[in-house]
């Protein structure tokens, strides 16, 4: 018999007994499908009631194809009994969904004949309710459980729990040991890590105050060039006021003199002609009283007629040259005005061309301020050390929002470049000597651009230490784990190799043999120094008052480079068929062994580590040092390094 379990879920049931107040309570329903083979292939359909709090709570269902006829007929149901399940489901599903409403649509009913549910038969109904009646979808009869299946089925609930038991102390334990090992991980990596951020911290802080002080002393020569252009072009343009004031004062007085010349023409020539008029009215008189004279004084009128025509056509002449005099004396005025405006204007030019150098110099003040709270930033590293993964994001983030304002500063430097040549075309048409203002003034933008540019640089070496920082982890990672690896097979292999008399798993120098990294590709040996750490773990850990002198080695990419040279002649023969066979790769890859110009080397071997007397029965015969040669470097003895 194969059983199918369906649905099983908690559902909040209405129990109403007789004579009792209607309570809710939590019931547990589960659905299962029962398939029958013997003797006839049949499906029953098997419900079960439980509550999580009671134990002794069993109340039991099972309906066959049969059955269910009987209870089609008797409800009015429209399904077959191969859809019956999913559809008492949905309903189930329909009353969890409107439990927790005040006024829920479907509910769930258990109805018992008796006052309390006392080993009685009960009647689970499906409820619908609305305005005018209660609708029952499905009413379905249970029986209550007996002893024995009460016994079975707390036997079913005490076996779930002990595999549940079981299931959990084995991820508790497996939890505990990768937490553990994490810790350890952790711990060392962490360490390293911090020695290599303070060494950064320094060079940083070196870098910094180096910068900033070559920055301090050209902003002050600067402001020095500056103020002694800035007296220059106030003295020459004193100077120049100076003469054109002179220059306007003679042109002023010249006209003046000479305006009072024509004058005094003027006067000369009226009064001439009132004299004329004088005379031609005397002679009229005289005409008066001496017609008879008029015959002989005929060639005289007409003499004195052609002089008085004369006289008239010089007095229009003379006219004419008062009025464009006049006109000249205007034309100088205006010119004496325009000279003033441009006088003014030049003085607007350059208090805006001063405005501007103070703009410069705030700018440049703001770009000193971000370089300070980018080395609080810096600062901020150390004091978070724990967290150093979450401080290099929040740290590329600000250096992110900090190139958006360098950005944004340049398109304004720009812009205030682009209003500066304008006003520089305005002045190169009046005077030779603001261009070379402007030039004074592109040179310090210039100036200001190099400096965005090195802090740009400074940034990028920044990300570079980073991303150098990551790729030493990685390998450091990678390398702890073949590390474990090795000391896992070692301690595997150790009673097979106790076994094998041909295969000792001991060197000539009392030292085991060095292991070769089979699952990782790396088939070549390790170095008599790591052979030599991994012996001295297990001595450690069984004596714990011992303490090595040894400093430990840490990962450097040349150190790896050595060892590798020093031991391609000590590789068994029978590590090398195998890894041929296998068609594995020999060591790292190349990208992690590159050695960069620009990179930040890890720490490696102290000088003093091959001249201790600690490892000369551990090294081989032509890595130990002489007596003599006491003081030499680890590099004589690593030609690789």
């Amino acid at each position: 018999m194969a059983a199918e379990r369906i649905f099983d879920r908690a559902v909040s049931v209405r129990v109403r007994g007789c004579g009792c107040e209607e309570r809710r309570l939590n019931v547990r329903v589960n659905i299962e499908l029962l398939s029958i083979s013997n003797p006839v292939h049949k499906k029953d359909l098997a419900v079960r009631l439980t509550d999580d709090t009671d134990p002794f709570f069993l109340y039991n269902l099972v309906i066959s194809e049969e059955d269910f006829q009987s209870l089609k007929s008797q409800q009015g149901l429209l399904v077959d009994f191969s859809a019956f399940p999913q559809k008492f489901i949905d309903l189930l599903q329909q009353c969890i969904q409107e439990q927790n409403k005040d006024i829920p649509r479907f509910l769930l009913q258990l109805v018992s004949s008796a006052p309390a549910l006392d080993h009685t038969p009960v009647s689970l109904n499906v409820v619908e309710t609305n305005p005018f009646k209660h609708l029952t979808h499905l009413s379905l009869k249970f029986l209550p459980g007996t002893d024995a299946e009460i016994k079975k089925f707390l036997a079913n609930c005490l076996k779930c729990l002990k595999e549940d038991k079981m299931m959990l102390e084995e991820k508790l334990k497996r939890t505990e040991e990768d937490l553990s090992r994490q810790l350890s991980y952790t711990q060392q990596s962490l360490s390293e890590k911090s020695r290599e951020l303070e060494k950064l911290k320094n060079e940083w802080t070196s870098y910094t105050t180096a910068l900033s002080n070559k920055h301090s002393q050209e902003l002050t020569s600067e402001k020095e060039r500056a103020l002694q252009a800035q007296t220059q072009y106030q003295q020459q343009h004193e100077q120049q006021k100076k003469e054109l004031e002179n220059l306007h004062q003679k042109s002023i007085q010249q006209l003046q003199n000479r305006l009072s010349e024509l004058e005094v023409i003027n006067k000369d020539l009226t009064e001439r002609r009132y004299k004329g008029d004088s005379t031609v009215r005397e002679l009229k008189a005289k005409l008066s009283g001496l017609e008879d004279e008029c015959q002989r004084a005929k060639q005289e009128v007409l003499s004195l007629r052609r002089e008085n025509t004369t006289l008239d056509a010089e007095c229009h002449e003379k006219e004419k040259l008062i009025n464009q005099l006049q006109t000249r004396v205007a034309v100088l005025e205006q010119e004496i005005k325009d000279k003033d405006q441009l006088v003014t204007r030049t003085k607007e030019v350059l208090d805006a061309t001063q405005e501007q150098k103070v703009i410069l110099e705030e700018s440049t003040e703001e770009k000193h301020r971000h370089i300070e709270k980018l080395e609080t930033t810096i600062k901020s590293l150390s004091a978070e050390l724990l967290k150093a993964n979450e401080i290099i994001k929040k740290l590329q983030g600000d250096l992110k929002t900090l190139m958006s304002k360098l950005k944004l500063k340049n398109t304004v430097t720009i812009q205030q470049e682009k209003l500066l040549a304008e006003k520089e075309e305005k002045l190169q048409k009046e005077q030779r000597e603001s261009q070379e203002m402007g030039q004074s003034l592109r040179m310090k933008e210039q100036e200001v651009c190099k400096l965005q540019e090195q802090l740009e640089n400074t940034i990028q070496k920044l990300e570079e230490s980073k991303q150098l920082l990551k790729t030493n982890e990685n390998v450091i990672t990678w390398l702890n784990r073949q590390l474990s690896e090795v000391q896992m097979a070692k301690k595997l292999d150790s009673p097979a190799s106790a076994h094998a008399g041909g295969r000792a798993a001991v060197s000539p120098l009392s030292m085991p043999d060095r292991p070769s990294f089979h699952s990782s590709g790396l088939s070549h040996p390790i170095s008599p120094l790591y052979a030599f750490q991994n012996f001295l773990e297990p001595i450690h850990s069984k004596n714990g008052n011992f303490q090595c002198p040894v400093s430990k080695v840490q990962l450097n990419s040349q150190l790896l480079k050595a060892t590798r040279c020093s031991d391609v002649h000590a590789v068994p023969a029978a590590g090398h068929a195998a890894n041929k066979e296998n068609g594995e790769q020999l060591g790292l890859e190349s990208k992690y062994l590159k050695k960069k110009d620009d990179s930040i080397p890890l720490r490696g071997l102290s000088q003093n580590t091959l001249n201790s007397e600690y490892l000369r029965p551990y090294l081989p015969a032509k890595a130990q040092p002489s007596p003599r040669a006491a003081g030499t470097p680890a590099s004589a003895y690593f030609p690789g390094s």
